[in-house]
């Protein structure tokens, strides 16, 4: 198989979407442009056609292309938005992040990987299919973790929300800084009013004691949109993660 960003590990069909999201999202097919036939996709790709209608069934759910009586087409670039979208009520509205300062080293990073079995059922993802992933931890003085954060987005969220959607594969790459604390305003922008659910544990291993945080966040019409994983060290226990939807 020829194409972008492949990996024998993944499932055939996936490979394919990879290389033509990566074609769609970098501009290689333009939007409202038609996409080579079926027939030159088996070709390319070296694949049965079944393989190449399951990819483009993935990238039809995530809005990425169209398909008509007469083939299947980029979708057409977005208008602009014709609103700030809902109310905002007073508070804190960013994603989970850490608190730096001038002793403390903050680090953040964007990954495109598969989520773990559990949390890729929650997010609406097939096994092995690759997702957004934004990581951020925060060291203290001596270099010990004080917070970390693991968030893995859904393909819902990536098709609903513009400002994350550019982050796909294409912009996911080592030593990019990603600044995703305005994540959940995006999403409001975007019409999602969001409900957000966190379960509370505490780990105890032999060297030090650390409290977990579990956090999903679910539209008004009960997709999931973001799953988060929060780790911190008890001495940074007066953080707080707020927000008001």
């Amino acid at each position: 198989m020829t194409g972008p960003h492949t990996s024998p590990a993944l499932p055939l069909y996936l490979q394919v979407a990879t290389a033509l999201r990566d074609d769609l999202t970098g501009g290689r097919i333009a939007p409202g442009s038609r996409l080579p036939s079926e027939r030159s996709l088996v070709h390319r790709f070296g694949v049965n056609r079944q393989t190449v209608r399951n990819a483009l069934r993935l990238l039809r759910d995530e809005r990425l292309v169209v398909t008509e009586r007469r083939g299947t087409y980029a979708a057409p670039a977005e208008p602009a938005a014709a609103g700030p979208g809902p109310a905002l009520a007073p508070g804190l509205l960013e994603f989970p992040v850490g608190v730096g300062g001038p002793d403390r080293v903050v680090e953040a990073a964007l990954g495109w990987e598969p989520a773990p079995a559990g949390t890729a059922e929650a997010l609406g993802l097939l096994p092995g299919e690759p997702t957004l992933v934004h990581r951020h931890r925060v060291l203290g003085p001596d270099g010990a973790l004080e917070h970390g954060a693991v968030s893995r987005f859904s393909r819902y969220a990536l098709a609903e929300v513009p400002e994350l959607g550019r982050y796909r594969r294409a912009d996911a790459r080592p030593g990019r800084r990603p600044d995703l604390r305005p994540a959940y305003r995006w999403m409001h922008r975007a019409g999602l009013r969001l409900t957000r659910r966190e379960s509370i544990g505490v780990g105890l291993p032999a060297v030090a004691a650390y409290l977990t945080v579990h956090r999903e966040v679910q539209d008004q019409h009960g997709h999931v949109l973001e799953v988060t994983d929060i780790r911190f060290a008890p001495q940074s226990a007066p953080l707080t993660y707020e927000f008001t939807a």
